[in-house]
């Protein structure tokens, strides 16, 4: 890691980024995840359950929100523990007369900040706000970073 742990400060910013997701990336983490519930690809079936429309996987939003965080700390292996609620979810609209691939997509937006630090444990818990439409679908979004000594 090259971030220097004794220079961060709770409040701390450490970066904003933006996740567009289409039909076509919830087919394949479908595939990756095994997760085929229908509410994530057939409209017709999440309208029937009571949904908006067809829906990103929870795992899917949460592990897009997480990588800020490993992108920001530079090892993956440093995030020691992740936990979030789901609030709200995220929509992702089909749109007519455009393929799959091609389909403009969701925004999710996600901003990180730190949220405590602990000296002792060389850890920063990194706080993280999750948004797409405007509206929080990810609350209490934490993930802690473990720094190595000097």
């Amino acid at each position: 890691m090259s971030i220097d742990f004794d220079s961060l400060s709770v409040g701390d910013a450490i970066g904003e980024t933006t996740v567009t997701v289409n039909r076509a990336d919830l087919v394949r983490y479908a595939g990756a995840s095994g997760d085929f519930n229908p509410i994530h690809w057939n409209e017709r079936f999440a309208s029937e359950v009571g949904l908006p429309g067809v829906i990103a996987h929870g795992m899917f939003t949460m592990g897009s929100a997480v990588q800020l965080v490993t992108d920001w700390v530079g090892d993956p292996g440093a995030v020691v523990d992740y936990q979030t609620r789901f609030t709200k979810p995220v929509v992702v609209e089909d749109v007519a007369g455009v393929s799959p691939t091609d389909a403009p997509g969701t925004e999710v937006s996600v901003a990180g900040k730190i949220g405590a630090k602990d000296d002792d444990a060389r850890t920063v818990r990194v706080d993280l706000t999750v948004s797409a439409a405007g509206q929080k679908v990810l609350v209490k979004s934490q993930a802690v970073v473990r720094f190595q000594r000097p």
